[in-house]
C-alpha cells in the first residue's frame, strides 16, 4: 500500500508543525525553527500567496494522517457529499480511519506505527481481523487487539508509557485493549493543527 517514506523531519520543518508527533520531530523544530534549505534561516514563515497557505494546510492534513493525494481527494469528495461543513466532515472521516483509531487508543506511538499494526493484522473490528488502514470505524463498532497483539511488548509499552488520554468519541475497555466508537468525532475532539477551511477553499477553485 502506498505511503510517504521520505524525510520526515524536513517535512515537519517545512510545514512548521511536528506532523509525526514524536520526540524527534519536536527536538528538530526546537533546534531549527526555520524551513529547511540554504535560505531557510532568512525565509519568512508567513510569506507567500493565499494559494500557498491553502496548499500547506492540505499537506499538513495529508502527512499527519498518512494519506496520499488520490485517497485524500476521494475522502474530500465524500466529505463534500455529507451534510454539514465540508471541512469538519473531512477531518471527521480522517479521524475515523482505523489506523487513526489505533493511534488514538494509545496502542501505537505514532500514526505510521498504527498503520503498520493494522496492515500486519493485529487489529480486530467486531471480533474480525481487518488489515486495511483506511477502513472507516463507524459508531457502535468495537476495535480490539488480536490475541497476538495483546502479548506484544511494544504495544504493552505504548499503553503503559504513553498513557494517552482516549478522545471523547471513543470508550475504552478490557484494560485498555479495546475501544468502542461511542459517537462520531466532533471538531472539539480533533486536536490536529489544521485549518480545514483553507483546504475547502483550495478544492473549491
Amino acid at each position: 500500500m502506498a505511503r510517504y517514506t521520505g524525510p520526515k523531519v524536513r517535512i515537519s520543518r517545512r510545514l512548521n508543525v511536528n506532523i509525526y508527533e514524536n520526540e524527534k520531530g519536536t527536538k528538530a523544530l526546537d533546534r531549527r525553527p526555520f524551513p529547511p534549505g540554504h535560505h531557510g534561516r532568512t525565509r519568512r514563515r508567513n510569506a507567500g500567496s493565499e494559494y500557498l497557505a491553502q496548499l500547506q494546510e492540505k499537506q499538513k492534513a495529508k502527512y499527519i494522517y498518512g494519506v496520499l493525494e488520490r485517497q485524500f481527494r476521494k475522502t474530500y469528495d465524500e466529505a463534500n457529499r455529507l451534510a454539514g461543513p465540508t471541512g469538519e466532515n473531512l477531518l471527521r472521516l480522517l479521524e475515523q480511519r482505523l489506523d487513526n483509531v489505533v493511534y488514538r487508543a494509545g496502542w501505537a506511538s505514532t500514526r505510521p506505527q498504527a498503520r503498520q499494526f493494522v496492515s500486519h493484522g493485529l487489529v480486530l473490528v467486531n471480533g474480525k481481523r481487518v488489515n486495511i488502514p483506511s477502513f472507516t470505524a463507524k459508531k457502535g463498532m468495537k476495535i480490539s487487539l488480536s490475541p497476538k497483539a495483546r502479548n506484544m511488548i511494544v504495544i504493552q509499552h505504548n499503553i503503559d508509557v504513553l498513557d494517552r488520554s482516549v478522545v471523547g468519541w471513543l470508550e475504552t475497555g478490557d484494560g485498555g485493549k479495546e475501544v468502542v466508537v461511542r459517537d462520531l468525532p466532533q471538531r472539539e475532539h480533533i486536536d490536529v493543527p489544521v485549518r480545514e477551511q483553507l483546504i475547502v477553499e483550495l478544492y473549491s477553485k
